[in-house]
């Protein structure tokens, strides 16, 4: 393992050096012998690639590839992306992003349907909530990781990509092709329930979410709506300077999250709100992560809520972004974060006041949230 790390670290280093040149690098000099034989070990490699594949192969390829490969043995979140693989994660963050436009679960261990996004190209090509995806372009999906089935759903404008779903009106899977498209995202419905609950659902921490909660908590307000259900069942997470700006409208004067660097002291984000408004009750979920669970921890620390559902994924570390001298972006988890009372949660999850289990055909969860008022 040390070794391993030793490469990695090398490879951080090549990236300086070699880039700029990367074929003057046949010929190592006394400097980069002086740096770390390891580094000669890489441009052995690299060279005994552009000597003996029989194929064309761009130096850029086996760069991003060497860059890829670096982070991604770091843990699941960090990754290098490519210039152009940049612009959609950019245009994700905002909450625009190519794919085709729907919300998605683990069910029965493939991945389920739970939404299809208004006037979304899966709205058009017919895919329904409930539908089942067993494959994606011929991938089976059985036991495959939420974010994994998402990165291959979405793609570039124009292209298709194939799914294979399981409907309970048929026996047999149906296969439908679905071409990308840009999805403009809503992250935030809301509605009123039982005459006095407003019931409000976050799908992620995008960049516009912060802006949608104030919409929507606004039109509760006006309404003289003081109980609300927020829905973070199934939200992944998203953006650290949205969960914060929201959790400021539900947690009491004091700590939200601590955010820990190495080798840093923790910067704390805290809450003016000097008494709250809204009775709060938080529904979660296994699939709840990261910045749903910087909020499911402030309001459990607070009291300032009740958490009903299952426990949360347990993504206790966060990730920054940084240009690469490619165009690309270099995306590596840099801190972890610790709620309001200082407790460690990755790994852990967050467990609820509350836990229940949906039944096959019940949202007993929501059920239960609505018993609170």
């Amino acid at each position: 393992m040390k070794y391993k790390s030793k490469k990695l670290a090398i490879l951080t280093l090549i990236i300086a050096l070699l880039i700029p040149n990367i074929s003057a690098a046949a010929t190592p000099t006394p400097q980069t012998q002086e740096r770390d034989p390891d580094l000669l070990f890489f441009v052995d490699v690299f060279q005994y690639i552009k000597g003996q594949y029989p194929f064309e192969i761009e130096d850029k390829e086996l760069m991003e590839g060497a860059l890829k490969g670096m982070l991604q043995s770091v843990d699941p979140y960090s990754d290098y992306y490519t210039p152009e693989e940049a612009a959609e994660l950019y245009k994700d963050m905002l909450g625009v992003f190519s794919g085709i436009g729907v919300y998605i679960e683990e069910k029965d261990s493939y991945i389920n349907i739970i939404e299809v996004i208004k006037n979304s190209p899966a709205e058009k090509a017919g895919l329904k909530e409930g539908d089942l995806i067993v494959s994606i372009d011929d991938t089976d999906t059985k036991d495959i990781q939420l974010n994994q089935a998402s990165k291959l759903i979405k793609g570039p404008i124009g292209t298709k990509v194939k799914l294979g779903i399981k409907r309970e009106s048929k026996s047999l899977p149906i296969y439908i092709e679905v071409i990308r498209d840009t999805v403009n995202e809503n992250p935030v419905k809301y509605e009123i329930i039982e005459d006095n609950i407003g019931y409000i659902r976050l799908s992620e921490f995008s960049g516009n979410s912060a802006k949608a909660m104030k919409n929507a908590l606004a039109s509760m307000d006006k309404q003289g709506i003081t109980n609300i259900i927020l829905d973070l069942r199934n939200n992944p997470g998203g953006l650290l300077d949205q969960v914060v700006a929201i959790a400021k409208d539900f947690i009491p004067k004091g700590p939200i999250v601590h955010i820990q660097e190495k080798n840093k002291e923790p910067v704390t984000y805290i809450s003016t709100l000097e008494k709250p408004k809204y009775k709060l009750v938080l529904l979660v979920n296994e699939n709840s992560a990261s910045a749903s669970e910087i909020l499911a921890g402030a309001v459990k620390d607070t009291k300032s809520g009740t958490i009903i559902g299952k426990k949360t994924f347990g993504k206790g570390i966060v990730q920054s972004m940084r240009p690469a001298q490619t165009g690309g972006i270099i995306k590596l988890t840099s801190a972890v974060y610790l709620t309001p009372n200082k407790t460690y949660i990755h790994g852990n999850g967050i467990e609820p006041d509350i836990e229940i289990e949906n039944k096959k055909d019940e949202d007993t969860q929501l059920k239960t949230a609505i018993k609170q008022f």
